[in-house]
């Protein structure tokens, strides 16, 4: 029997959010495991170059939906709740900010990357998977903070018009 989740929030456009950061999260677990392969001892620079290619194959598959999801909060969610609680300090602040630590620890993973993977030694390809854990890590504690503060706190402060309105906005995919 398998346990059915509870939708923690009552308007469509937070469930709309959190069920993107569901789909996200399944997508990190991916490339998450196969970071956590170069912390064994055991690792061949073989699998370790397989590996590797795995890790880029499924971080590029992360990066389009990820990059959709962050392209409609910024434009649609952070200036809808912003206009309650404002935009110049607080934490909407910091999460924008977290989503270009994002982007900046992916990007720079897929520059140490780019050339032929052949050639890294394994020390090299430990190294460099270190920004893809860097990134999971970001990531992870970054949808915590808004499924705990930003979303109940649009909850709360936004007038029920205000959140059809961003449901309308956000009601699109990010595949």
């Amino acid at each position: 029997m398998t346990e059915k989740s509870e939708l923690r929030f009552k308007e469509p456009g937070m469930r709309l959010l959190e069920n993107e950061h569901a789909y996200l999260n399944f997508l990190m677990n991916e490339w998450h495991a196969l970071v956590l392969s170069f912390e064994d001892e055991g690792l061949s620079l073989e699998a370790g170059r397989e590996n590797l290619k795995l890790l880029r194959q499924k971080l590029f598959e992360f990066v389009e939906p990820f990059k959709n999801h962050t392209d409609k909060e910024e434009e649609f969610f952070f200036p809808a709740l912003g206009n309650y609680i404002g935009f110049e300090q607080g934490p909407l602040v910091g999460i924008q900010d977290e989503h270009q630590e994002i982007d900046a620890y992916i990007g720079h993973f897929f520059h140490h990357t780019r050339d032929n993977i052949n050639l890294l030694t394994l020390e090299q390809m430990k190294t460099v998977t270190q920004d893809a854990a860097e990134a999971f890590e970001v990531l992870t504690v970054h949808f915590m903070k808004e499924e705990t503060v930003l979303f109940p706190m649009a909850e709360k402060a936004m007038k029920a018009i205000d959140q059809d309105e961003l449901y309308k906005k956000l009601n699109t995919l990010i595949t």
